[in-house]
């Protein structure tokens, strides 16, 4: 039998209708404290028709903060707060998975308590800038972790899924992409160590399955996806070997058992690069398997069809259609992001966007979907 976006398929211990799956994304909108408000709550329940949603990326100590605004999960106000978007997610039928993060060097001091340098795997720092209050502030020299202090920030990961369980998160995602801390341990362009977290693909990956086991620990396998990112230059990131590297990390993710592996296929930056066999990467990991770069419904359906992927993940599709699985089943016209406002702000360009029934609604005034139907 075809399956396509809207074939039903079991997450873990949940049973969804479609396998459209809304991607983590960054909107710096959190309050003070780096706390979630309603307003988080409303935008999340408004795209609970995901067959998954993966929250945005969340930092699990104040540390691990790069952006202004981003929400954290490392306080008990937090912990309440998310409870309310969680609540409203399952209210509105949907499921929902917080994403871990710690951004490693790409922070700023004035992010970091007491003002000192962030940390990373090597006392490497990465071009570019932090979007800071002062605004774009270029990323200072971070500190080299020392040996000892590795097994406290793999313990902070666990104590995130612990606080994401009691904020009735339905599962955890440990975000290994885009440059940030866990990607600079697995890459040689960062990570210069000498000790047994550098070197060799297996040391490199080291901090990665030893934070995915404490995790898994927590939430267990069946609620702990990871997300990875082989062909990501983002945030100044680099490898000799990423095929090698990568068909390595999902085979020891396969191996654990984990819900699923989330991948962005291509880079983020537009930049030309090798190509990747991410078809020897999906047979490595032998789970669930989400792609994420580029897709629409046509290329999401045709990827599932042939068994390429299992679910597709869609970015900036989801911000500017808040309905975007009910748009893709009755082939209607889609609304474009406004990038003036994706990144804080209030409601504008966050919870306004109209949902189908509304442009119904309007129909006869200058809307581009006004005639839909």
């Amino acid at each position: 039998m075809s399956v396509d976006l809207f074939t039903p398929i079991v997450i873990g211990p949940y049973e969804r209708q479609n396998r459209a799956v809304m991607a983590p994304l960054t909107r710096s909108r959190a309050q003070e404290s780096n706390v979630p408000s309603k307003l988080n709550a409303l935008y999340y329940a408004q795209r609970a028709s995901a067959g998954l949603i993966i929250a945005e990326a969340t930092q699990i100590v104040p540390e691990g903060q790069g952006y202004i605004s981003t929400p954290g999960i490392h306080s008990a106000e937090q912990i309440e707060a998310w409870r309310m978007v969680t609540r409203a997610v399952h209210v509105a039928g949907g499921r929902i998975f917080l994403q871990l993060w710690h951004v490693g060097r790409i922070s700023h001091s004035s992010f970091q308590p007491g003002g000192v340098a962030p940390v990373a795997p090597s006392a490497i720092r990465a071009e570019g800038q932090a979007f800071t209050k002062d605004g774009f502030q270029p990323h200072p020299t971070p500190r080299a972790l020392s040996r000892d202090e590795i097994p406290s920030i793999v313990e902070a990961y666990a104590t995130a899924a612990r606080n994401a369980l009691a904020a009735d998160f339905d599962g955890v995602e440990i975000h290994g992409a885009n440059g940030y801390l866990i990607d600079q341990f697995l890459r040689d362009g960062t990570n210069e160590r000498t000790d047994d977290y550098g070197g060799s693909i297996e040391n490199r990956a080291r901090f990665l399955l030893e934070i995915v086991d404490a995790v898994a620990r927590v939430a267990q396998p069946e609620r702990t996806g990871v997300r990875i990112s082989p062909q990501v230059t983002a945030n100044d990131i680099r490898d000799s070997n990423p095929q090698a590297l990568f068909n390595y990390v999902a085979g020891e993710l396969g191996r654990r058992g984990l819900v699923y592996m989330h991948v962005i296929e291509g880079d983020t930056t537009g930049k030309p690069v090798a190509e990747f066999d991410y078809a020897t990467l999906r047979r490595a990991f032998g789970g669930l398997y989400i792609a994420n770069y580029h897709f629409d419904k046509e290329r999401a359906n045709a990827a599932i069809a042939e068994g390429r992927v299992d679910m597709v993940a869609f970015g900036k599709p989801f911000i500017a259609n808040p309905d975007l699985v009910v748009r893709f089943l009755l082939d209607a016209p889609l609304l474009e992001v406004d990038p003036s406002t994706m990144y804080g702000g209030a409601e504008e360009g966050y919870t306004d966007y109209p949902i189908l029934y509304t442009l119904r609604q309007r129909a006869g005034h200058d809307h581009e979907d006004a005639s839909w139907g």
